[in-house]
């Protein structure tokens, strides 16, 4: 599968102090398929700079192939506190002024993926969605589209250029948060919303309430995974789900999705019990 979006560093400040790790959406889901056996490519921003080299290193220890946007501003990071347990985040300019470009090797792994993954990006740029329209005619899609308030400039924007590129998508995530930011009602609401559009699987989390996806065989609710220890960081967990369902939906024209959300929540549930956002097998 081809992987398109956001690499960065994660840079976490709470009571013990500051840590830093490779992270972004877009990777978090490239390295977690492939850890699930998937082989993978991911095509990000990345710049040539210290940053750059330990995204680089961090992908090739995990098997993820990359194929790097320029990156004129360097590579991103986020800032992030946590609240609670959840992350708050700030974003440097390489981050809020991202573009995701489609160079020929790109495209040419995208036309043979079986699979192409979006997640996290500039929706709200009409250049970025142009450049979907482009490279992704045509390919099984599935999208993520993870707004960020410290990134997203229009909302308005973002909803409508999203909505264009999910028109042509097999597959669909989204999560209560992505809801609230988008304005858009609740994630029932949101996951209506985007089956009106002609997606035919939309998968909609709602944090310790569970998931629910809904396919043409049938919608299907579970509860969060209950496993031994304590809940760490919830940062990936949403990333660690689209991975496993993107490795089911990749493995199999149909897949058996009942099963896929049982085994995501699991996983995620792993996730969440290690600090970071790589994701963790039970």
């Amino acid at each position: 599968m081809v992987v398109v979006g956001d690499a960065l560093i994660d840079e976490i400040h709470d009571e013990s102090g500051a840590r830093e790790y490779v992270g972004g959406a877009a990777l978090n889901v490239a390295v977690g398929a492939a850890r699930l056996g998937a082989e993978v490519a991911l095509v990000a921003m990345v710049g040539d700079d210290d940053a750059g080299a330990r995204i680089r290193a961090h992908l090739a220890e995990h098997g993820v192939s990359l194929v790097a946007s320029p990156a004129p501003l360097g590579t991103a990071r986020a800032v992030s506190t946590r609240v609670n347990g959840e992350p708050r985040y700030e974003f440097n300019e390489a981050a809020r002024e991202r573009h995701v470009a489609f160079s020929d090797e790109a495209v040419s792994l995208i036309s043979g993926a079986g699979v192409v993954a979006i997640s996290c990006v500039a929706f709200d740029s009409a250049d970025q969605v142009a450049e979907f329209d482009r490279a992704l005619a045509g390919v099984r899609l599935a999208i993520d589209p993870n707004p960020r308030a410290g990134m997203m400039r229009d909302r308005a924007a973002f909803v409508d250029g999203f909505e264009r590129t999910a028109r042509g998508a097999e597959f669909v995530k989204v999560g209560n948060d992505d809801a609230e930011l988008l304005g858009l009602g609740s994630v029932d609401d949101l996951e209506a919303r985007i089956r009106s559009l002609g997606v035919p699987t939309v998968l909609a989390t709602r944090g310790a309430d569970g998931a629910t996806i809904v396919t043409p065989r049938g919608t299907f609710d579970r509860p969060i995974a209950r496993l031994d220890g304590d809940v760490v960081d919830t940062m990936g967990a949403g990333d660690a789900m689209f991975a496993s369902l993107l490795v089911a939906l990749a493995a199999e024209e149909s897949p058996d999705y009942r099963a896929a959300l049982e085994r995501a929540l699991v996983i995620a549930a792993a996730t969440c019990r290690a600090e970071g956002a790589l994701l963790q097998l039970p």
